[in-house]
């Protein structure tokens, strides 16, 4: 048994399977983004248009889309996932395949993609409190988004890119280690699941 979870935790620090996850849900990103984007453009066109998720009250991608939170910029939220998604798929790419890219870079693509995660988020809170809808494929956005801030900043604490004064630098370095990124995010992501049942279940399930 030991030997086992020895070698799981060797799997899951293994850069095979961080660039890989990163990949995996960068691209899960991407395709949420392009999906969003057409259906900007779609009810741009025609507002009055039914998009396939509108099922019901709650589960609606044309109540989210059609708010002014989905514009925040004056364009569609969902165009910036298809600029900032490829760049991560690069470098996951890049990385798996034993690129090093500089310090300096890999600490710039943390402060955007962070920037990125606090977006997501953003509207996932506008969207629960306040539009009083959920979009699927929004939620496949904060999802990934959050797999792919925990991979990148897992990465990045391990190489130390991220200019931090050294002992926080080596109590985080020690939590990645002991796993507890990984156990963070299996608990966000709970939290998130539970959120969303308490406040709509019925209604979704409806």
């Amino acid at each position: 048994m030991t030997d086992l979870l020895h070698r799981l935790n060797r799997i899951r620090h293994a850069n095979a399977w961080i660039f890989g996850t990163m990949l995996v849900s960068s691209a899960l990103s991407l395709i949420a983004s392009f999906v969003l984007s057409v259906e900007a453009i779609t009810l741009a066109e025609n507002p009055n248009a039914e998009l396939s998720c509108n099922i019901n009250t709650v589960i609606s991608c044309g109540t989210v889309a059609s708010s002014w939170q989905s514009h925040l910029f004056g364009f569609p939220n969902a165009f910036l996932g298809l600029i900032a998604e490829p760049v991560v798929i690069t470098i996951a790419v890049a990385s798996l395949g034993g690129v090093r890219f500089p310090r300096w870079f890999m600490f710039c693509a943390q402060v955007v993609y962070t920037l990125g995660l606090a977006l997501a988020y953003w509207l996932f809170y506008q969207s629960m409190f306040h539009i009083g809808a959920l979009c699927p494929w929004c939620l496949l956005v904060t999802v990934s988004t959050t797999l792919v801030f925990a991979t990148l900043t897992h990465v990045n604490i391990r190489a130390n890119n991220l200019y931090l004064p050294a002992p926080i630098q080596s109590a985080l370095a020690a939590g990645i280690r002991a796993n507890l990124d990984l156990v963070t995010v299996v608990i966000w992501m709970l939290i998130l699941i539970l959120a969303i049942v308490t406040k709509y279940g019925d209604q979704i399930l409806g």
